[in-house]
């Protein structure tokens, strides 16, 4: 399989995570988000939405969405289970699964703080305020449909997402310190090598 991917992208950052935690062999293609990459027409041609992760299966089948993604690794490769099978289970992880990728993520995505600068003229600090400002609200939202209690030993959909949007959060200022759960959870995923080899930093396309 081949992941094409951008280094500082959650979403990206989310299916490596489950790749890893299956245990499967993939080949990281760098996709530079900043430099336009992805508005190549070989890769607009294969990926219409312009974006990533994109995951290429060894038959050529092209996946696109993170979530998607993970539902359909963890569909097809069953263990570790990211995804509750009881429905009510399902449901509540994959309500906090889509509070992060729905309501934080997209309005800090780098195409809409793009916007943001070029056609309403936000200043850098402003547009780190939109961030922190949506990374907070979505947070406190999530911090109050966490259970009490230690993470899964094996983290699912949720905790992957919570995660990786935590590395967010840290590198635009948001204190963590106001989000006991959230960080527990963040601690716990990165102390499981399967999810800290994920981490941006550990990227081979990684850059200050």
């Amino acid at each position: 399989m081949k992941l094409y991917s951008y280094w500082r992208s959650t979403t990206s950052y989310r299916v490596r995570a489950a790749l890893n935690l299956k245990r499967l062999a993939y080949e990281t293609i760098p996709v530079d988000l900043v430099a336009g990459d992805q508005n190549a027409q070989e890769y607009a041609a294969l990926n219409a939405g312009k974006g990533v992760p994109m995951l290429v299966l060894d038959d050529g089948t092209v996946l696109t969405q993170s979530l998607a993604i993970i539902e359909y690794i963890d569909a097809t490769w069953t263990q570790p289970q990211l995804i509750p099978r009881e429905p009510m289970a399902r449901a509540r992880v994959m309500a906090i699964a889509h509070a992060v990728a729905l309501d934080i993520h997209p309005v800090n995505n780098l195409r809409v703080i793009g916007q943001l600068k070029s056609r309403f003229g936000a200043t850098p600090d402003q547009a780190t305020d939109w961030m922190r400002h949506w990374i907070i609200e979505g947070f406190t939202a999530v911090e109050a449909m966490l259970p009490d209690g230690a993470p899964p030993e094996t983290p699912d959909i949720a905790g992957i997402c919570i995660t990786t949007q935590a590395y967010n959060a840290r590198r635009w200022g948001v204190d963590l310190h106001a989000f006991p759960k959230i960080a527990r959870i963040e601690q716990h995923c990165l102390s499981i090598p399967a999810i800290a080899d994920a981490h941006p930093d550990n990227q081979p396309d990684a850059r200050v």
